[in-house]
């Protein structure tokens, strides 16, 4: 039994089982119509927004998102805070803990439209989604190299996207952060964009590593204040503002676990 499971009394389990029967087909369904009706949105928004393809697949992906939420309403309870006004609109180099296979499904919650994920190549091999991620203008940041990554990132953050990194590189399996990775950090010395940390939970919940069938959850997002790279200078500025952000991160965490 996982964490979720120990955390859950019969009934919530007992939930379950209609949660799993709905909206499994549901996300097909919707993932379907996504495919199906993107050629005719696609076009009608390219001649009434006149925005280049990647921000148009950007919007797309961030609608099809909160469809994705929509679905799960009825099972999970979604909170978000601290993203204030003057957080909005700006770019930044997002960094976020990774729990489970639906972290970024629940990026459709954010109040952020133009979002390039940066990902190892794996997403890129499904083919049901690597046409649309290449069309966005993620970044498959295996293939690019670190010093590909971060002339991509930075043409994204000077066209007004933000770049969004999973700087642990893998699912956590037992909710607690790991090492973080250098990759967005150097991106944000180079470029000088913030960083913008969002903490995550539940969804290790809902849909762990190794386990399929979901459960009820109460999935939690917050921004934390983003954290500006000119207050690290030298040459190993990257790796004290990847330090820096990891202790800020596991220590807000660990808060949101208490709610």
């Amino acid at each position: 039994m996982d964490r979720g499971m120990a955390r859950l009394g019969f009934f919530s389990i007992l939930y379950s089982i209609p949660m799993n029967i709905i909206v499994y087909p549901m996300i097909v369904l919707w993932t379907l119509l996504g495919i199906l009706m993107l050629p005719v949105f696609f076009g009608i928004w390219k001649v009434i927004a006149d925005w280049d393809n990647s921000r148009i697949m950007q919007f797309f992906i961030w609608i099809y998102g909160k469809g994705w939420v929509a679905i799960m309403l009825p099972f999970v309870r979604f909170s978000r805070t601290g993203f204030t006004r003057d957080l909005i609109g700006s770019s930044y180099v997002m960094v976020i803990n990774h729990l489970s296979f639906f972290d970024f499904y629940c990026m459709g919650y954010l109040p952020f439209r133009r979002i390039a994920a940066a990902v190892r190549s794996w997403p890129f091999r499904m083919p049901w989604y690597a046409p649309f991620m290449r069309l966005a203008g993620y970044l498959d940041v295996e293939s690019l190299g670190p010093v590909g990554s971060v002339s991509v990132g930075a043409d994204i953050l000077s066209k007004g996207g933000s770049v969004l990194f999973y700087p642990e590189g893998h699912r956590s399996k037992d909710g607690t952060l790991q090492r973080f990775f250098s990759g967005a950090f150097k991106l944000s010395v180079e470029t000088g964009a913030k960083i913008l940390p969002l903490c995550l939970t539940g969804t290790d919940v809902l849909l762990p590593p190794g386990r399929w069938w979901m459960l009820p959850a109460r999935v939690c997002l917050v921004a934390l204040p983003p954290i500006d790279p000119g207050n690290f200078a030298g040459p190993l500025a990257h790796i004290e503002m990847r330090k820096y952000t990891r202790a800020v991160m596991t220590e807000a965490v660990q808060g949101m676990r208490q709610w």
